[in-house]
């Protein structure tokens, strides 16, 4: 009887369907587990075979834990908001919202057919107003919310109100304006727009202007990475800055308890570092500098206070607030032209850039311990988000100031004698500082803390920690988004009553840029009457809670009950790729210390351990194009050995001129001719033999292409030359569509079906490496499942299973792949599992074992990870429930004690014989026993014995 994978595979995904075995109830009394996966942006590609390796892997240890009698939570939904969906609906003249849904269709079938354990009772949708009336209603609290940095958590916005009313903010510093100073008496003077705009600086949910990219060609604002060289990436249109109205959240309050919860949280130490540094706190001091002749001064934040006298100049961000306070007359038209500069770059260009580029004020700002004058520059290499915006330059002990210096000729000072060599900055802290007044003779290590205590003393500046981290852009000016329960009255935000939630997104037949780069939302008349607000929340919204509703999903009087949060609890394992490390996970670990903070659930951090897979790379495929200065009459293309030699150099024009010469006479090639890699889709290449009929019809400009191939010409439309053998070139690179590498699941599950499909993607490598995909290699995995329906049915269909006692190496090898399986599945060592099944059928099928006893705990064990065949040949075996219900096999530590092992007994290193002996014999027992061997006498007759090496368990070395 056959393994018939097809039919078993879509009988048994009916069967759960029908029965909902995957569905899980908030059942209270059971030990829970909750395991997750990085949701989805439906995409209109679908899935390809890199897509679900970390999805395979989370849902084996879903399965896993099932049989271990946990009640598991293993939910699945759709980041389904976002510029992704809006521009492939652009591009395809549709709607995102009917486009969305078709994805989500298509990506769900495609998860159905690899077998997932999902609840999909609780799949959500992020575009779905059900779901996004919760998101909005937590943007209302945060919006409601400020962080009390004493308590050091979120409180309602009534108790910061209380306490201006009765002391000020005097014990509050304004996180948004730390200038803003007022008493009870001030404060109850204000007007409401006062009052107002003065919360809006505390509120965690606030509204204020920043820096935008802008493109006037494409009417819209882009992300940073849709920016290139001052350029759209998109038509290649010009970018320039520009101030827009945006909301934020105040992220960068929770930095400290971000960066605490990282001591507790299963991350890795390189997860944790790329957070750490991104939050990126600093110790240091604000230092105040007078600008000469105006009653202004610059804030600096440095964290190196001891260079205080090795200050020669400062340098602002082309944003800071001051520079067109400090443009001299003068210095009018070149800073104007440096600010035009700046407005299109972006800031990762700006901070990649090698070149000094940057533009004197025309004024001085004073020392603020010597007053003496240090000229004011603006550069690209100071960035306004990071410390105050402002640098105070010391070039011998920073490499970019020294590079400035030198490049616009400025003075340096030496305050580290023998430490400055005159041509590299020496960021040192172990110098004996120089020619820096009151500190000389100081370590510059020990001298931070003297500056900083007299900077205090006399006015000049504070102690301060910085962080790198900056707020939060919460808001984007596109259409597809959660609008905003927002309504502007007279410049005052107005949350809408909680009650009218959601506030959906209207349908509209055109999404084009609103005016003066707002949303499209802006160009609807019935919304502007109402005065809401016209731009929506970024795809990160919907996402930074989404674990906490699949809790939960039905519930419409609350996001989440708190019996749920308290049953559910941390996610136990979430699984999902690195590059979501400094963005949503930690938007989502703010979020959910935020609804700690008041009060909404019990846990401070979403994820108790995170699994980050690594890629699945594609294997892509090359054909060879001869590119020449001339043109030629059809593509020639060259297959793989001529690259090699022309490679090597051994392949010359005359040589390539002598090949072609019998369809192409008159062909002259350039001695500089150059052999150009191009993609082909790897699906027409039979490992690296390409199809060449169904190469010529893949794209038009190949059909009449003349290919040069391992066994001469093959030229279309000629009987004379049709040579069939072209090799490709093999690169392993992304997966991706533009290098036609992709590989749909769906052709690899129709092939071999979806349980080969799992274990062969997780026998592919550890789960965290990136590791590239071959096909060709499949088909050991599907060997391995149809030997193991090989112990059940004979070839003619006889069904095989025996309840006979096992022998003692059938025991043997079961328990031994429980223990291997156990141990591995738990630490997420899939591929050393999968090997160990292997093993296991392999060792079973030699010994001829069809016994229930072994092959039924065994079913149990591989059903994690091929749940198909195991659902098949557990109901085969009599059971009327499923696979998944039953309990993980034990492990008898008895079975797996070797009472004999069969020691190879080697002589100088040359084995010569085997012996058997007990797993416990003595050393002593077995070098006499093994010196009375007949062979080994042989082999040492007439040699002194030295010595006889016996490693336990392994092997016997005699040395004569």
């Amino acid at each position: 009887m056959e393994y018939t994978f097809r039919e078993i595979e879509k009988k048994w995904q009916q069967y759960w369907d029908e029965h909902q075995t995957y569905q899980v109830e908030n059942d209270f009394s059971r030990p829970k587990y909750y395991v997750l996966d990085m949701f989805p942006y439906p995409s209109g590609a679908g899935l390809h075979v890199g897509h679900p390796l970390g999805y395979i892997a989370s849902d084996i240890y879903a399965r896993f834990k099932k049989l271990q009698g946990y009640q598991v939570l293993h939910p699945m939904g759709w980041d389904a908001f976002g510029l992704p969906a809006e521009q492939y609906a652009l591009e395809t003249g549709q709607h995102p919202a009917i486009t969305t849904q078709r994805n989500i269709e298509t990506f769900k079938r495609q998860l159905k057919q690899i077998g997932f354990c999902y609840d999909w009772n609780r799949e959500i949708n992020t575009s779905d107003p059900k779901y996004y009336r919760w998101t909005q209603w937590i943007f209302l609290q945060l919006f409601k919310s400020w962080f009390n940095r004493h308590t050091q958590k979120a409180e309602p916005i009534e108790n910061l109100v209380a306490i201006f009313e009765r002391e000020g903010n005097i014990h509050h510093e304004c996180p948004g304006d730390p200038h803003i100073r007022f008493n009870a008496e001030e404060w109850k003077k204000f007007s409401e727009k006062e009052k107002e705009d003065i919360l809006m600086h505390y509120r965690l949910a606030y509204c204020s202007w920043g820096e935008v990219n802008w493109c006037e060609a494409l009417g819209t604002v882009l992300a940073n990475d849709e920016v290139v060289n001052g350029v759209s990436e998109r038509g290649g249109y010009p970018v320039v800055k520009k101030r827009l109205r945006q909301w934020y959240l105040r992220i960068t309050e929770y930095a400290d308890r971000l960066l605490e919860g990282l001591q507790r949280i299963g991350f890795s130490e390189a997860m944790k570092e790329m957070q750490t540094n991104w939050i990126g706190k600093s110790y240091g001091a604000n230092i105040f500098f007078p600008v000469q002749g105006k009653d202004i001064q610059i804030e600096v934040f440095t964290t190196r206070p001891d260079t205080i006298f090795g200050v020669d100049f400062l340098v602002l961000a082309p944003e800071h607030t001051l520079v067109e306070t400090l443009t001299t007359p003068d210095q009018q038209q070149a800073v104007q032209a440096y600010l035009e500069y700046t407005r299109s770059r972006t800031e990762r260009e700006r901070m990649a850039e090698k070149r000094v580029t940057g533009c004197f004020t025309g004024s001085y700002a004073l020392h603020p311990f010597n007053n003496k004058p240090l000229p004011i520059w603006i550069s690209e290499y100071v960035l306004v988000g990071y410390g105050t915006g402002a640098i105070m330059a010391v070039p011998c002990g920073d490499e970019r100031d020294h590079r400035f210096a030198r490049h616009f000729q400025l003075p340096i000072t030496n305050i580290i004698g023998k430490d400055y060599d005159g041509q590299h900055a020496n960021p040192t802290k172990e110098a004996i500082l120089e020619n820096s007044d009151f500190l000389n003779g100081l370590v510059m290590r020990d001298a931070i803390e003297v500056v900083i205590r007299k900077l205090e003393e006399k006015g000049l500046g504070k102690r301060k920690v910085n962080y790198k981290m900056r707020d939060a852009a919460f808001s984007r000016q596109r259409y597809w988004g959660e609008p905003f329960p927002i309504v502007w009255d007279n410049g005052i935000a107005r949350p809408l009553p909680e009650s009218s939630l959601p506030l959906e997104l209207p349908y509209v037949e055109s999404y084009r840029p609103g005016p003066e780069g707002q949303g499209p939302l802006a160009n609807l008349p019935e919304w502007t009457a109402r005065k809401l607000e016209t731009n929506t929340m970024p795809g990160y919204a919907g996402s930074s809670w989404y674990f906490l509703r699949y809790m939960d999903p039905h519930n419409d009087h609350e996001f989440c009950s708190r019996e749920a949060s308290e049953y559910w609890g941390q996610v136990d394992v979430y699984v999902g790729g690195t590059e979501h490390a400094v963005g949503h996970l930690l938007y989502s670990r703010m979020w959910t210390k935020f609804l700690y903070d008041r009060g909404y659930i019990p846990f401070d951090e979403p994820y108790k351990k995170l699994i980050n897979q690594g890629m699945i790379q594609g294997s892509s495929r090359f054909v060879y194009r001869l590119d020449t200065h001339q043109p030629l009459p059809h593509p020639i293309l060259l297959s793989y050995s001529y690259l090699e030699k022309w490679q090597q150099g051994s392949l010359s024009a005359e040589t390539l001129q002598q090949l072609l010469q019998p369809i192409l006479p008159h062909l002259h090639i350039d001695p500089n001719f150059h052999l150009s890699p191009l993609h082909v889709d790897v699906n027409i290449v039979n490992g690296t033999e390409l199809q060449i009929e169904t190469f010529r019809k893949w794209k038009p400009e190949f059909a009449q292409a003349i290919l040069l191939c391992e066994d001469g010409l093959n030229v279309p439309d000629s009987k004379y030359f049709q040579a069939k053998k072209y090799v490709c070139g093999v690169e392993v690179e992304k997966m991706s569509k533009s290098k036609y590498n992709t590989v749909n699941p769906d052709d690899v599950v129709a092939q071999y079906g979806a349980d080969t499909f799992r274990m062969y993607e997780m026998f592919l490598g550890p789960i965290e490496q990136s590791k590239p995909w071959d096909t060709q290699g499949i088909e050991g995995v599907h060997r391995f499942l149809k030997k193991l329906w090989r112990l059940f049915f004979d070839e003619k269909g006889q069904w095989l299973i025996q309840d006979t006692e096992p022998t003692p190496d059938e025991w043997r090898i079961l328990h031994k792949t429980l223990k291997k399986v156990i141990e591995d599945t738990e630490r997420f060592s899939f591929n050393t599992a999968v090997s160990q099944f292997m093993i296991c059928v392999n060792t079973l099928t030699d010994l001829h074992c069809h016994k229930r006893a072994i092959l039924e705990p065994f079913l149990i064990s591989l059903c994690p990870y091929a749940p198909h065949i195991c659902e098949e040949l557990w109901h085969r075996l009599g059971h009327d429930t499923s696979v998944t219900k039953a309990a993980l096999p034990k492990v008898e530590e008895k079975f797996l004690e070797e009472s004999l092992f069969n020691y190879p007994i080697a002589v100088n290193g040359k084995t010569r014989a085997q012996m058997q002996f007990p797993a416990d014999a003595p050393d002593e027992l077995i070098r006499e026993q093994v010196l009375q061997h007949p062979t080994i006498k042989k082999w040492i007759e007439g040699k002194s014995v030295k010595k006889v090496i016996v490693v336990k368990g392994r092997m016997v070395n005699v040395v004569a």
